[in-house]
């Protein structure tokens, strides 16, 4: 008999050695398809890393692919702290995009010592307008946030259009659904001469290294935790869990919105309706692949771009699909569900005694 039982503790081998491997295990896994399509795999995964590491251009096209895992990562990882399913960091990331556009393209002339901060603010106030509102109908409906936050996301894309056919459209753009571009003084600064990288990779990792601090270190990172561990417990112990969850949002949609400030005020400069490839659901998988820990978001969104980029890079130089990259990236969010899950579990066999009667049965056979 098969009985499968809650660990008391968990150890650091376990809450650090699980990821690691998952990423192991995924790249491993990925080598199948590189052997059936003929490619070598040990050259392969030497031309991917070549990708990312094989020159200064392509280090910081993986810093500039994740920076926006990082933002939507973060904002994975608070909500889920305290058990908030937040699926709508995709749309998230547009409104953070619309709000920065809306306000950096003319609307506001200042320095940007004035303008960059204001963009911040405004697209961090869309992104959490964003999350509020389904966790609203959660707090006091019951609403699930999955399936809002999902839905969301269509309901946003369409505004999206909306916006870029008509208020925010350029007259300058030969008709694409493109909206004007933004101000010089309203765009992040560079981090490296004539590299994409900007300063939204520091902001980033600040607002990594602050989360990390707020959950572990104060009390609303205690409450966080203590109502994503045991709502009702957390109730009994005098915690507000609806004002809690709400504040929840109010960080996690903001930092989702921070993803779509950085992608048009630190990297295109205007918006398109193809401005993020995915990355609020990626940063899903990245806040799963860290273990929900602000500072693992940090590494595990340079290794999902490490994979992207080097996946494109390994595909031009082997002639290869680059549809690998997904491949790494739902196996390794595969691996680390499967690792989490032994992780939090023990699998016990317990093997059953014969009943008093079988037991008087066989001696009295043993006897006769």
């Amino acid at each position: 008999m098969i009985r499968i039982e809650p660990r008391n503790t968990n150890s650091a081998i376990f809450s650090y050695g699980v990821p690691i491997l998952s990423a192991l295990v995924a790249l491993i896994l990925a080598s199948i398809p590189l052997w059936f399509a003929g490619a070598p795999v040990l050259v392969s995964y030497v031309e991917m890393a070549k990708g990312v590491f094989g020159s200064k251009f392509a280090f910081s096209e993986m810093l500039t692919r994740a920076t926006p895992l990082m933002f939507t990562g973060l904002a994975a990882a608070l909500a889920f702290r305290a058990k908030l399913w937040n699926i709508g960091a995709e749309g998230q990331l547009y409104l953070g995009a619309m709000a920065a556009v809306a306000v950096g393209t003319g609307v506001l002339e200042a320095p940007a010592f004035i303008l960059v901060p204001i963009i911040i603010l405004f697209g961090c106030a869309a992104g959490s307008v964003g999350m509020v509102v389904p966790a609203f109908l959660k707090t006091r409906y019951g609403a699930d946030e999955v399936v809002t936050t999902l839905l969301l996301n269509f309901i946003i894309l369409i505004f999206l259009q909306y916006m870029l056919e008509g208020p925010l459209k350029d007259p300058m753009g030969l008709g694409w659904p493109q909206s004007s571009p933004i101000l010089d003084q309203g765009m992040l600064p560079p981090l490296m001469e004539r590299m994409r990288v900007h300063s939204g990779l520091l902001i980033a990792v600040s607002c990594a290294l602050i989360a990390q601090f707020m959950l572990v270190r104060s009390v609303w990172g205690f409450k966080l935790r203590a109502v994503g561990e045991n709502v009702f417990a957390a109730r009994h112990a005098g915690i507000k869990v609806n004002r809690t969850i709400l504040g929840a949002a109010i960080a996690s949609g903001a930092l989702a919105g921070m993803a779509g400030v950085s992608e048009v005020a630190g990297l295109k400069g205007y918006l398109t309706s193809d401005l993020s490839p995915g990355f609020g659901y990626a940063g899903i998988i990245v806040a799963m692949l860290a273990g929900l820990s602000p500072i693992g978001v940090v590494i595990s969104a340079l290794f999902i771009a490490s994979v992207f980029v080097g996946a494109d890079s390994m595909s031009r130089a082997m002639g290869v699909s680059s549809y690998l990259a997904d491949l790494v990236v739902s196996t390794s969010l595969l691996c680390v569900l499967i690792g989490g899950f032994f992780a939090r579990f023990k699998i016990c066999l317990l093997y059953t005694s014969p009943s008093p009667r079988d037991q008087r049965g066989s001696r009295i056979a043993a006897w006769g």
